[in-house]
């Protein structure tokens, strides 16, 4: 399963805010630039902790909470929930009430369950990276094709670069239609 797209939600406990931030994520660059982002925008946060599971690959952070009370909670709300490609970030700000180990599990828990609830999770399908060149007069072609969504760059020169994440079946319909493409290989 994926989140259909990006949210963020916060949740108050004893005076402690918990920010959240979910993101559909399919590389570790891209965690990393989220990540980035989020210690530059709450620089004064008390903890940014994370979890992320990449082509069912798995990390997580408690960023100095107790052991366990923070990175795995939030891990065990997204594979509960079967999700991949997905990094959550839940910012904390303390509060100066202290919730204990259990209390802190829960916050944590609770914080990204509301979050999830904001979003709509689909089943996810594998897409490739493409680059599609093609005159204007062919652009309602491509984007019939594809969902708006996955159009990740347009660039308007003498004909319209398209960079998209397409399924299998979108590639074979290109081939159909004949539409020249070159897959965009990630590091």
């Amino acid at each position: 399963m994926i989140i259909k797209e990006d949210v963020q939600n916060e949740y108050i406990i004893n005076k402690s805010r918990f920010i959240t931030y979910l993101y559909k994520t399919f590389t570790k660059k891209e965690f990393t630039t989220y990540y980035n982002e989020l210690k530059e925008k709450y620089k004064d946060a008390t903890h940014i902790c994370y979890a992320y599971i990449i082509d069912n690959e798995i990390k997580f952070s408690d960023d100095k909470e107790p052991s366990g009370s923070a990175g795995l909670p939030i891990y065990d709300v997204l594979k509960k929930n079967k999700l991949n490609y997905i990094s959550c970030f839940v910012i904390r700000y303390f509060g100066g009430i202290k919730l204990g180990g259990s209390g802190l599990i829960r916050a944590y828990s609770n914080s990204v369950s509301l979050c999830l609830k904001k979003t709509i999770l689909t089943k996810y399908q594998k897409r490739s990276k493409i680059e599609i060149d093609i005159p204007y007069s062919k652009t309602s072609i491509i984007e019939s094709l594809i969902d708006k969504e996955y159009i990740l760059e347009k660039k308007f020169l003498d004909n319209i670069t398209y960079i998209i994440l397409v399924t299998n079946d979108e590639l074979e319909k290109l081939n159909n239609l004949k539409i020249p493409y070159k897959i965009i290989k990630d590091d």
